[in-house]
């Protein structure tokens, strides 16, 4: 894509302000990353939570010079080019479409509740010898998505694969004018996203906008769906069940393998598929009907199809040997999802030096000449250290990367991997399927046992960005990321929060703040119950204290008056019913002699704590809390002359007292993707899976027992399994005895016996499992929540629990 803004402008109707004649070659919408230069278009999108162009100064000292706003920002008219458009969502989606217009190749759209993305990664694999495919990175699929991956299309390629995603009514029209896909697609229609609909006949009507203009959908046969295709659109649908679909199903499952009895006109069958489970085996069979309507014959369709592999949708983050972090995307290599994994290990990066595995890349469209120039300049846009490349190709081009290793294949790069020395660095390591990259992960990853914490960074943007759109625009956030991140990880997470820009972090004693400092977080982090011995490393880390008592306040002025500090950030708490920490209205005249003309500090805010946010019982109580505190702050403002930043509510606060967010709020346990209420936990993502695996499968027999003290003595033959996770690993010992479960194989297994110190036991006998099998111990089911109500505790204490000898696993889908 190279354009001249003058075509933009005609492209987008808009007002151009600004004499540039410059070129365009990229578009971007994140203010943030490295690959913005003077040839990006950054469309500054303006959204519930956030409006870009506040960015647009930083932008321009950055090198940007052309930008797509509703509105200049006062000061830059003369700084830079500016299309006025009305909308700048729909200005990027326009852009798209007229991109998408100039090319008239085959276009799959692909539609549904589940199964969209690895449908879409199989058919990459599976047409991937025969056609040179641009498909949508990772799930990109929303109405930002769509058209960020449409613009990536080149004259080298010659089929698209496009998701599109809805979650409400009247979404699809506009995607469908970016996509214009020549076949439809429909996945599993499952219960996602069905609180945007009124029923599934609307959902599915709403999905199928997507096809207006396709010649051919394909499908499961489907009544609804059948009595809402356009009739003038050709029907290619499939059943295990309906004899008049077009394809008729038979599937028959043979050791871990499944093989499906195919029934297509006159023709019959086999094709055999490496999964059993069902949503594997629908997601294989909509990949069949893909290649019969390109009339691949059997003996093609049948051996590509056996190599299916499970798709890893997720960019992880792991720790790594000698001060590593590794970000895992060890099952793809195109140039698209690069960039994005690029943008990642900027936002993930816990140590400056950067290093990138990259095997080959395939498929982009474009000569290796102009391919690796590009992947050279987001190499150095990105400010990389080390390039290891591994391939053939690569190697041919090393002479492109500054400080470039390669390597011919991946075996060639373990008999030196003693001499590459990995230490104290971030690593993305990112190569394409068939290099094997995961045993390079297995390599650098810090050894740990086989339970890990995964970590939902999408959950975490998604919990932060609804309770963002509670505020008003003026409102500033505070997270808390004490107690660990409440058990989910520390640094992780306050990077991701630094990268969301939020305006500060909470923790609860110094030496968490530290650590977050030391590893290179910047924004401002507040230190809630500082002890009095920790005031020097708090100064030295330039953390800011709350101070809640005169004794506390004394102390750290007397330090501040020592190293002559100025106007240090110090925060107020006051005590307005909670009753555990702050000034009470009797000290507030001690306090405020105390802090009049003091220069040392500075009153950087005022804050309260309430009781019963959560509780609609104590209502009352809760309003009094606000009314003291509005009392109490406005007497320090006045007689201090001063105007600090205010905060009151925690998470509940928010949803339950929004006329009393002041100037800032604190999100906690709300980020985590909990929340005491039952309607508003329904649009929070769940942000923390505690997963581990089968260790080993026994059959015990009736009267024979389990576990200490033989708290469990068989009435029938069972089979039990042994989990590796115990009360060491945070698990509470009244879990276990029969009233708790974890889940294998989506189906509930009992604990039985006690729970020990490294393990647990569950009863198996109604499941079909085999050791080494996954095992959920919380997640979706059973939830912190429905654990806590069951132990009869808060979700807080189930997840602070879990230990740090649990690895945590971040990752982004």
């Amino acid at each position: 894509m190279t354009l001249s803004i003058q075509n933009i402008e005609k492209i987008l109707h808009a007002k151009r302000f600004g004499n540039s004649n410059g070129i365009i070659d990229n578009v971007s919408i994140d203010s943030r990353s490295l690959q913005n230069n003077e040839k990006t278009l950054f469309f500054a999108l303006v959204g519930p939570n956030n409006d870009a162009h506040i960015y647009i100064s930083s932008l321009i000292e950055k090198g940007v010079l052309h930008f797509a706003v509703t509105n200049i920002p006062e000061g830059l008219s003369n700084k830079a080019t500016f299309l006025v458009v009305e909308n700048t969502l729909d200005a990027l989606q326009k852009f798209a479409a007229h991109h998408r217009s100039l090319f008239k190749f085959p276009v799959f759209g692909l539609t549904g509740s589940n199964g969209k993305t690895i449908v879409k990664e199989w058919l990459n694999f599976l047409l991937s010898p025969d056609f040179n495919i641009i498909r949508s990175p990772k799930s990109y699929n929303s109405q930002v998505g769509v058209p960020l991956s449409v613009i990536s299309i080149n004259d080298k390629h010659n089929l698209g694969l496009f998701e599109a995603g809805i979650s409400k009514m009247n979404e699809m029209e506009k995607l469908e004018a970016i996509i214009r896909p020549t076949i439809g697609i429909i996945t599993n229609i499952g219960s996602a996203h069905d609180e945007g609909f009124v029923d599934l006949e609307k959902k599915i009507k709403e999905k199928l906008k997507l096809f207006k203009h396709s010649k051919l959908i394909i499908y499961q046969k489907n009544k609804v769906v059948d009595a809402l295709i356009n009739t003038k659109t050709k029907a290619f649908s499939w059943s295990y069940s309906d004899e008049t679909a077009d394809v008729f199903v038979v599937k028959k499952a043979i050791d871990d393998k499944t093989i499906l009895q195919i029934r297509y006109g006159k023709d019959n069958f086999d094709i055999q598929i490496p999964f059993q489970d069902d949503a594997s085996v629908e997601n294989a069979v909509t990949c069949l009907m893909v290649l019969l309507s390109f009339k691949y014959d059997k003996k093609t369709i049948q051996n590509r199809m056996q190599w299916l592999y499970p798709v890893e949708m997720r960019l992880k983050v792991k720790n790594g040997i000698n001060n590593t972090t590794l970000i895992d995307d060890s099952y793809s290599s195109d140039f698209q999802s690069l960039k994005i994994a690029l943008d990642f290990l900027e936002s993930q990066k816990q140590y400056k030096n950067k290093t990138v595995i990259l095997s080959d890349i395939f498929q982009s469209g474009l000569s290796n000449e102009e391919l690796y120039s590009k992947v050279s300049q987001l190499i150095t846009s990105n400010k990389i250290n080390r390039v290891i490349g591994i391939g053939e190709t690569i190697s041919t081009f090393k002479h492109k990367f500054k400080n470039c290793t390669t390597f011919k294949n991946t075996a060639d790069f373990f008999l030196n991997f003693n001499y590459l020395n990995f230490i104290n660095e971030t690593i993305l390591i990112k190569g394409a399927r068939h290099f094997q990259f995961e045993e390079i992960v297995a390599a650098l990853e810090e050894k740990t046992h086989e339970t890990v914490l995964e970590i939902n960074l999408n959950a975490i943007s998604h919990n932060l960005s609804f309770f963002k759109s509670k505020l008003k625009p003026t409102t500033k956030m505070m997270v808390m990321v004490k107690a660990f991140g409440y058990g989910s990880g520390g640094f992780e997470i306050a990077k991701l929060l630094e990268h969301h820009k939020v305006d500060y972090l909470g923790v609860a004693f110094a030496d968490e703040g530290i650590a977050l400092k030391i590893a290179g977080i910047n924004l401002p982090i507040m230190v809630l119950n500082p002890e009095t011995t920790s005031f020097p490393s708090i100064i030295q880390h330039h953390l800011e204290p709350e101070i809640y008592s005169l004794k506390g306040l004394n102390a750290f002025l007397q330090l501040a008056e020592k190293r002559k500090l100025k106007h240090f950030p110090i925060h107020i708490k006051l005590d307005t019913g909670m009753h555990r920490l702050g000034f009470e209205e009797e000290n507030l005249d001690e306090l405020i002699a105390t802090l009049k003309g003091n220069k040392f500090v500075g009153v950087k805010s005022i804050l309260s704590h309430m009781a019963t946010s959560d509780d609609s019982r104590h209502q009352d109580f809760a309003h009094s809390q606000i009314d003291l505190f509005e009392k109490l702050s406005s007497k320090l403002m006045a007689e201090l002359q001063i105007k600090p930043i205010r905060h009151i509510l925690n998470t509940s606060g928010i949803s339950n007292f929004p006329q009393a967010q002041y100037d800032m709020v604190r999100l906690g346990i709300g980020l985590y993707g909990v929340s005491n209420d039952a309607e508003e936990q329904k649009y929070l993502e769940n942000v923390g899976t505690l997963k581990s695996i089968i260790s080993q499968i026994r059959s015990i027999q009736a009267g024979e027992s389990v576990g200490y003290g033989r708290r469990f003595l068989a009435d029938k033959p069972t089979q039990i399994a042994t989990i590796p996770i115990g009360y060491a690993d945070g698990i509470s010992r009244h879990w276990g005895n029969g009233l708790g479960f974890v889940t294998i194989n989506n189906q509930k297994a009992t604990i039985v016996g006690s729970i020990c110190m490294d393990m647990l036991m569950v009863d198996i006998s109604e499941i079909s499992c085999k050791e080494g099998d996954s095992v959920t111990i919380f997640g979706q089911s059973p939830s912190v929540s429905f654990i806590a109500e069951k132990l009869q505790t808060i979700p807080y204490e189930i997840l602070t629990s879990i230990s740090q000898r649990v690895k945590r696993v971040f990752y982004r889908e």
